[in-house]
């Protein structure tokens, strides 16, 4: 791949061109020149794009694709494919599948069909055998096979035991396990947040304590593990102050918050509106108001879109019978940006990738050519036309959005 980028602003902090608008040449995928007004004497394809600012590669620590076994709600292809128009060169697919991924011969298939995307896809295995949080999966030949984490999606690990021998096994070779923050025997059939706002709705609460429980167990049993734990998706006040606790104990523990936990809270529910109900359920805003601040101390380590295709069929019901989940890839840079300044959100968007076994590359000479290009000023209202996914369930519709993304460079492809 031969190419020339012209006027292009850079923002990474590892390059030594950061801050600066500069004209980029790649030649066979890597970066050989950077520069001002550089020539085009071999007539390379030049990239001229309005406004056009270029950082390092975005990476999404869960997403969902559904295939194999969901291709209704969403298949890999069409899925890498939202994630390169969205700006993201890396994207971890979660293992809540037909058959759940949890084999060696599933993380080849899934890799199998990612093999000519511009998108790096990192599958995340089962921790356990069909995710039913009973019996240790193959943690080791997935994690041969490629596997960069493992984790039961959305499930919480009801045995600490189960915890417990994860950390230790995968401590062996390095591996990351997932616990998803949520103590089931207290959140129950809660479908949104317990608050005064679920009474008021009559609807089933699921408390801040169901987190803030879990959570508490969790490092607990990390703190006597000495093991690697993630714990996506975290949505209370109450958990970042116990993780920020656990990490000045120098514990080796990250944590992740859904985008939309970040701009959205439990008033939304007022008109029983399906694509609002997620999981952890949306908060309030002093849990908002929390969140952000541990993003901004550095207790929260990255965000995620948390995309979750769902069908129509699972979502234009009651809402007491209606699938949790919301898209957000294609909204993620936009609705960040409502929140942060650019520079904050592109730092947001690009963590987290070595601790998912990803190589974090700078806009250098002799690197290679992993970038996201994108317009930070752009503003307008997000709808329809704006989704590529399959699935169009997303709590971002209608809501005001600011910086649109061109696309990616990205293994030696070019998806604009």
């Amino acid at each position: 791949m031969n190419l020339l980028i012209k006027s292009a602003f850079i923002i990474d902090t590892k390059s030594d061109f950061h801050n600066s608008s500069q004209d980029i040449l790649i030649e066979k995928g890597s970066i050989s020149k950077i520069g001002q007004q550089l020539d085009n004497p071999n007539n390379y394809k030049e990239i001229a794009l309005d406004n056009l600012h270029i950082s390092q590669g975005w990476f999404d620590s869960s997403v969902c694709f559904g295939e194999p076994g969901f291709e209704d709600r969403e298949t890999i292809e069409n899925g890498l494919k939202t994630a390169a128009k969205s700006g993201f060169t890396a994207v971890a697919m979660q293992a809540n599948t037909y058959p759940v991924i949890d084999s060696n011969s599933a993380i080849f298939f899934v890799n199998s069909k990612a093999q000519d995307s511009a998108v790096t896809l990192l599958p995340i295995g089962a921790l356990t055998k069909n995710s039913e949080s009973v019996d240790l999966a193959e943690l080791y030949d997935m994690r041969t096979a490629g596997a960069v984490a493992f984790s039961d999606y959305k499930l919480p690990i009801s045995n600490p035991n189960l915890l417990k021998i994860a950390l230790q096994y995968a401590s062996n070779f390095n591996g990351l396990v997932c616990s998803f923050p949520q103590e089931k025997r207290i959140s129950g059939n809660g479908v949104m947040n317990e608050n005064v706002m679920s009474t008021s709705l009559g609807l089933k609460g699921n408390p801040n304590l169901a987190e803030a429980l879990q959570v508490t167990r969790d490092l607990y049993i990390l703190e006597y593990t000495n093991g690697k734990l993630h714990i996506p998706t975290i949505s209370t006040a109450e958990s970042v102050d116990l993780i920020r606790q656990a990490k000045k104990k120098k514990m080796d523990v990250t944590c992740s918050v859904a985008i939309h936990n970040l701009l959205f809270s439990d008033n939304h529910l007022k008109e029983f509106e399906t694509a609002y109900k997620v999981n952890p359920p949306l908060r309030t805003q002093q849990d908002i108001d929390a969140l952000i601040e541990g993003i901004k101390d550095g207790t929260i380590d990255m965000v995620t879109s948390d995309h979750n295709p769902i069908t129509i069929e699972d979502k234009k019901v009651e809402f007491d019978h209606a699938a949790y989940g919301t898209i957000g890839l294609e909204s993620a840079f936009g609705a960040l940006q409502t929140l942060f300044t650019t520079k904050k959100t592109i730092a947001l968007l690009t963590k987290g990738k070595t601790r998912f076994s990803l190589e974090n590359s700078s806009i250098n000479e002799g690197e290679i050519a992993n970038f996201t290009l994108f317009n930070p000023d752009t503003k307008y209202t997000f709808s329809l036309e704006h989704i590529v996914s399959k699935s169009k369930n997303s709590m971002f519709l209608n809501t005001n959005l600011k910086g649109s993304v061109y696309g990616i460079i990205s293994n030696k492809k070019i998806s604009l």
